[in-house]
Formats: structure tokens, sequence, C-alpha cells
């Protein structure tokens, strides 16, 4: 078996897909209690007798990615005589075991027809992904990474994937993921009243300051060229690395306009673009140029210290005064919202990425960077 199939990026897309099911199935994990009946009551119950077509479309929906990257991860794994009922099992489990921890929720009611439509839509998704198998498809998909990716790229890929969602939370400046000081340091002092702890946490003699002009050129810049990096140091070719740079910064465009249209209306999609933010997208442009020809291993080493400025750029100064009332609009949104999942994407995105950019340089294999742009 080789290593490219043993290194596919539908394994930790699935676990990512199961996470932010558990998180939809479960929020707002508060309130639990025991109603003194089996958890698997639900099962025999009778069906319900309302039920709408919202329910039944994301019952069913919700779980076909999860079936089919569940598949695709077996049949790169080499066990394709299983993929649809390991994945279709899989998913069934997990769609049982949501609906059993329901039952000890106030807000949530566990129902047979739930399961079974998410039981379903993983079938459905795993059917997919064996049919795209069988057509050629998948073998196409990984002939493309073979020539555009090195082999360890999972991570990057997946990274790379999330990025555009993480987008969809609003923030004080576009591109500027992982602004969390400003919040992290009262829920700190909240979680430790009370306790010895709280004279260990930091105090600031100085407020936070907004951002200047120029801060917010640096911090658009650094937002829309570290995608760009992390690209660079899995991919082959200097050709391949600029169509790269056209699709990320492009969806970066994208995604945060999309986000203002649906958060704030159609009419103030382009509000956030003042002058600061389109001289920091095209410095993002510019600067992915000049760093279009660098080694996978210097990009990396770059990707690492734009993270880290941007990062400190950011929790250096406090959020938009009108962020807060921005995100109380947002909050309205239950198709981007999604129970904070977007806010959390948002928040630790960056820290997912450092993580990874780190991790990757500590590997031995790749200091004689053996892949050459």
């Amino acid at each position: 078996m080789s290593s490219a199939l043993q290194r596919t990026t539908a394994w930790p897309l699935a676990l990512a897909t199961a996470c932010l099911i558990v998180y939809a199935s479960l929020y707002p994990f508060t309130g639990w209690r025991d109603q003194g009946l089996s958890p698997f009551v639900f099962l025999t119950s009778a069906w319900p007798r309302y039920w709408t077509g919202f329910d039944v479309s994301t019952n069913f929906l919700g779980y076909v990615p999860l079936g089919f990257l569940l598949a695709l991860a077996a049949l790169r794994s080499g066990r394709g005589a299983w993929a649809i009922s390991v994945a279709s099992l899989a998913s069934a489990a997990l769609s049982l075991s949501m609906e059993t921890l329901q039952a000890h929720l106030p807000s949530r009611v566990p129902s047979n027809v739930d399961f079974a439509l998410n039981a379903a839509g993983a079938w459905a998704g795993a059917v997919s992904a064996s049919l795209l198998e069988k057509m050629g498809v998948l073998h196409r998909w990984s002939d493309f990474r073979a020539r555009w990716f090195e082999t360890e790229a999972r991570g990057a890929l997946v990274l790379l994937a999330l990025w555009p969602l993480a987008l969809l939370f609003p923030v004080s400046v576009p591109l500027g993921l992982g602004q969390i000081l400003e919040r992290l340091e009262p829920a700190l002092a909240a979680l430790l009243v009370d306790s010895p702890f709280l004279e260990w946490l930091p105090v600031r003699d100085v407020e936070l300051q907004p951002m200047v002009p120029a801060t917010q050129v640096i911090v658009v810049a650094l937002g829309g060229l570290i995608p760009c990096l992390i690209a660079f140091g899995v991919m082959r070719g200097w050709a391949h690395r600029s169509a790269a740079v056209l699709w990320l910064l492009a969806g970066g465009l994208y995604f945060t306009v999309l986000s203002a249209a649906l958060s704030y209306g159609p009419s103030n999609a382009w509000a956030l673009f003042d002058l600061p933010v389109r001289v920091g997208f095209l410095g993002a442009c510019l600067l992915a140029l000049l760093t279009l020809w660098t080694p996978p291993r210097t990009a990396t080493v770059l990707a690492l210290l734009a993270l880290s400025v941007q990062l400190v750029m950011l929790n250096q100064a406090s959020a938009s005064p009108y962020l807060a009332q921005n995100l109380q609009v947002w909050e309205q949104g239950r198709f981007i919202r999604f129970h904070g999942l977007a806010q959390w994407l948002g928040w630790s995105w960056p820290f997912a990425a450092l993580t990874y950019v780190i991790m990757r340089l500590s590997r031995p294999e790749d200091v004689s960077g053996s892949s050459r742009p």
C-alpha cells in the first residue's frame, strides 16, 4: 500500500465533520438531566406528527459529507470492499449516540425519523464516493494531487479547506483571524473568580487601542499571505503556486464579502473595504508573488513568521467599536452562526495553522528540502 493512500486527506476531514455533527447535535451542552427513561425509547416511539422540509433536508444532508468522507478514506486506504458498509455503520452509530444523548438535553428531542434520515444521508454519501471511484474521478484527483502537492500535504490541505469557512465569522479587520485576547481576559477572570489563581492573571496597565490604518494594512496583507505560504510549503512548481494564489485570494475575498452580505445585508457587502483594506489586499497579492519561488521549507518558515506577527498585532489592539453591534446582528443569522461554530473556527484557525507549521518545521525529513518549487 502506497504512502499516498495512507495519507489521504479524507480521514482528518471526516474527523472534522464528525466533530461538527457532535457540536451541532448537542449545543448548547447545558441543562443535562435524567428523565428516568431509557435513552433508546425514541427508537420504538411513534413517528413525529409534525415535521418541516428544513428538518428533513438538514438531517439527511448533514450526514452526507460524513458518509462520503468515511467511504473515501476507506477507498483511498485500500479497503474498497467494505467502504460503503463501514461508512454507513460508523455514521449510523454516531447518529444513534447523538440521539440518545439528546434525551438528556432539555432543548433537544430525540427522534427515530432524525436517526433514519441521518443513516440514509450517510449511506447516500458513501454510495456517491463508491460511484465516483468506479467512474475514475477519485483516481484523477489522486493524479492531480500527486502532480501539484507533496506526499505530506494532508495537514495543509485541511487547513486550506477550512480557511474560507473561518472567514464567515465577522472580525474587526478582514482576514484578521485570531483576535481573542480582549475576549479571553474577562472570560478567564470570570472562570478564576473566588480562586487563588485569579492573582496570577496578568493585568494590563494600558487599555488596548484601536488599530491605526497602517496596522490594518499589514494585518490584511498577512492574512491573505498566510494561506498562500502554507500552500507553497507543500506545492510543486511555480505555475501551480500561481494558480493557488489566484484561488486562495479570490476565495478569501469572496467569503469575506459573503459573510458581510449574509450578516448585514447585500447593500453592506463591501462596507468593510475601505482604503487600508484595499491596500492590504493588494499587498497580499504582491507579497504572494514575491514569495512564489521560495523553497518549501522557507515558505513554511515565512508562514510561521507571518502568523506570529499578525497574531501579535491583532491581540495588541482593541476590536472595532462597531464589532459588538455587528456580532449581535450576525448572531441572529442561524445559517451563518450555526450555534457559534463559525466563531470558534474563526478564533482557532490561526492557532491550528501555527501548530501545523511548527510541527512541520520540527520534522527531520523537511530539513533536506527535498521538494523544490
